[in-house]
């Protein structure tokens, strides 16, 4: 079973990105120094507002910052979002969050689970470990086929 723990529990690791507007919607964008709290070019699970989704971790073109270009339904759909309803964008609206203002991401569990919630909100996640890594293997071999 999960234990469910607050966005200010003192394992849970903040990071604040910025909200910034692209050709096809929003992505966020994380500093570089923060760099460490994510995996680079995995499908994480990302929490909005207490459901769980996926979103891409993608390394800039040039520098070291990292970005997340949107949030999806299916593992699948942020590995190739085309024709997929973005969920970041409708969360970004919802919340009420402006352009180039900030998001905070919780880290749950490092290279696993993130959350996303506005500045100032506290929220509540329900924090579990990563499959192991056998299992992982066994998901993404059914997921290719």
């Amino acid at each position: 079973m999960a234990d469910r723990i607050s966005s200010d529990h003192p394992s849970v690791q903040t990071v604040r990105s910025t909200c910034t507007e692209t050709a096809t919607g929003v992505r966020l964008e994380v500093p570089a120094d923060e760099r460490d709290a994510f995996p680079t070019d995995e499908v994480v699970r990302i929490v909005l507002d207490g459901d769980e989704r996926f979103g891409r971790v993608e390394r800039a073109l040039t520098g070291d910052d990292l970005s997340i270009p949107g949030v999806y339904e299916t593992p699948d759909a942020a590995r190739d979002p085309s024709g997929e309803a973005d969920r970041l964008l409708e969360w970004i609206e919802d919340a009420n969050v402006s352009m180039g203002g900030s998001v905070l991401v919780d880290v749950i569990e490092p290279e696993f689970l993130y959350g996303l919630r506005s500045p100032g909100e506290t929220t509540y996640y329900d924090a579990y470990e990563p499959p192991s890594d056998s299992l992982s293997d066994i998901a993404s071999n059914l997921e290719e086929q």
